[in-house]
């Protein structure tokens, strides 16, 4: 009999109790995903793909202090269980005391829904999204457009028990789309991407205009050289800085003096105003619409995680409030190491400045600078001031007197977003988004668009 014929939390009970070690925890992750491919204003593929993985960490105890192992395998089966959870005591046993070692969590009210059956995704979640769709494809071929792009439909349902009693489970759903519209002879693109939890809240003809007007922009093309530009940052461009900013914050990295959050001389920044702008950065797993785990759920340890916090409850967090550097990631062990507070990173990030202006309203309100569509390929320069470096995308369009008069060459960027914060003068409504460059990791974001009166293009890329 397969393991996945058996119910996972069936699974995560008979895991536990073939365990040995001093404790375990068992994470069962059941995945189910629906996507749609097309090409030149025609679908090309869809499908629909099951799976899960179970991984098994084992904690033992030892004179010098707690070992953990920790194994992870996908399509274990009824008699792959016993060698699984031997693998990870095995693992635990020959391993080094764990740096991160705490009491496994407890203490935790049991999810009423851990004994049922996963939640799943179909190609159903397209019911109205693909007619919509096909109408797209009809608008743009008629004006001269062609389109290409996907849309991915995940639900994962997570079931988390360990030896200490937790018996906790979470559904997250995640969708992405993501849209390029093309002139027929190549020479211009735009992009617009959206991310969703069910399809029913993204329209591809709101998306296709969009980028109609976005390649009607281009059909003047103006050459500019490097330099510092009034730059307007849309939310999505916005979403991949400030993710990249939450990785980096490190609670016990910017204690050890490692980091752009750490003190001259010793210690962190927290309480240093960071911008003049009334800005609050947070994760909160109960925001609408973002919804995220309510609990830690570590398959390993390393940076700011760690296996020992599985089951962890995450609430409402601010690591900026009203321009202050609030908070820093930590684990239990880290910020007992560092002094801070247990600070775990949830998996959703919201930006707000309070205003309710649009990108729209901001190009308006512009004398000349530049619109940016979106970044990719981000790379870090200097951890210490989390200097980053990366490409514009897709559109990067001159502002001049409040309309935008054309298309400009792209641009490579170095710049920090911490940095970026402190020099921005505007920050405009904040949005649901999707960021561009991180969007395989990290989909549950909400930002404005910024305003920065001198970012920094550092040299002129051919890149489209």
């Amino acid at each position: 009999m397969s393991a996945r014929s058996t119910k996972p939390h069936e699974v995560v009970e008979r895991a536990l109790g073939l365990s040995r070690a001093d404790g375990c925890v068992v994470i069962a992750d059941e995945q189910s995903t629906a996507n749609l491919r097309w090409a030149g204003n025609a679908l090309t593929t869809n499908g629909v793909t099951r799976g899960r993985t179970l991984t098994v960490i084992a904690t033992v105890d030892g004179k010098e202090g707690t070992a953990s192992g920790v194994v992870s395998r996908a399509a274990v089966t009824e008699d792959d269980l016993e060698p699984l959870v031997r693998a990870a005591e095995a693992a635990a046993r020959g391993a080094h005391p764990a740096e991160d070692a705490q009491p496994l969590v407890t203490g935790v009210a049991p999810s009423p829904e851990f004994t049922e059956a996963p939640a799943e995704t179909s190609s159903a979640v397209f019911a109205d999204f693909a007619p919509a769709l096909g109408e797209a494809f009809a608008r743009a071929r008629a004006g001269g457009r062609e389109l290409y792009g996907f849309a991915n439909h995940e639900l994962v349902s997570t079931y988390v028990g360990t030896s200490t009693g937790l018996r906790l489970r979470h559904d997250q759903p995640n969708g992405t789309l993501e849209l390029n519209a093309k002139s027929p002879d190549r020479t211009r693109s735009a992009w617009a991407g959206r991310s969703t939890r069910d399809f029913k809240d993204v329209d591809p003809a709101v998306l296709d205009a969009e980028l109609a007007v976005r390649l009607g922009w281009a059909q003047r093309r103006i050459d500019l050289p490097a330099g510092r530009y009034e730059t307007l940052l849309p939310p999505t461009a916005v979403a991949d800085l400030m993710i990249y900013q939450l990785w980096s914050a490190s609670g016990r990295d910017a204690t050890e003096g490692r980091t752009v959050f750490s003190k001259p001389g010793g210690g962190t920044r927290l309480g240093e105003k960071l911008t003049d702008l009334p800005l609050t950065l947070r994760s909160d797993p109960n925001a609408p619409g973002l919804e995220s785990a309510p609990f830690v759920i570590a398959h390993t340890s390393g940076g700011d995680q760690s296996v020992f916090d599985n089951g962890l409850p995450l609430r409402s967090t601010e690591w900026i409030g009203g321009g202050e550097l609030r908070n820093l990631t930590t684990t239990r062990h880290s910020a007992a190491l560092t002094g801070l507070p247990v600070a775990p990173g949830a998996d959703n990030l919201i930006l707000d400045g309070g205003a309710d202006r649009s990108l729209d309203e901001m190009v308006a309100a512009t004398g000349r600078g530049l619109l940016l569509t979106c970044l990719w390929y981000i790379r870090e320069v200097d951890p210490a001031t989390l200097l980053l470096t990366g490409l514009t995308r897709d559109g990067v369009y001159l502002v001049e007197d409040g309309e935008v008069v054309g298309e400009v060459n792209n641009f490579r960027f170095n710049e920090s977003p911490v940095d970026l914060l402190g020099r921005a003068t505007e920050a405009g409504r904040t949005e649901k988004t999707l960021p561009r460059e991180w969007s395989d990791w990290f989909t549950r974001a909400a930002m404005p668009a910024l305003r920065v009166p001198d970012f920094n293009m550092s040299s002129v890329s051919q890149g489209v």
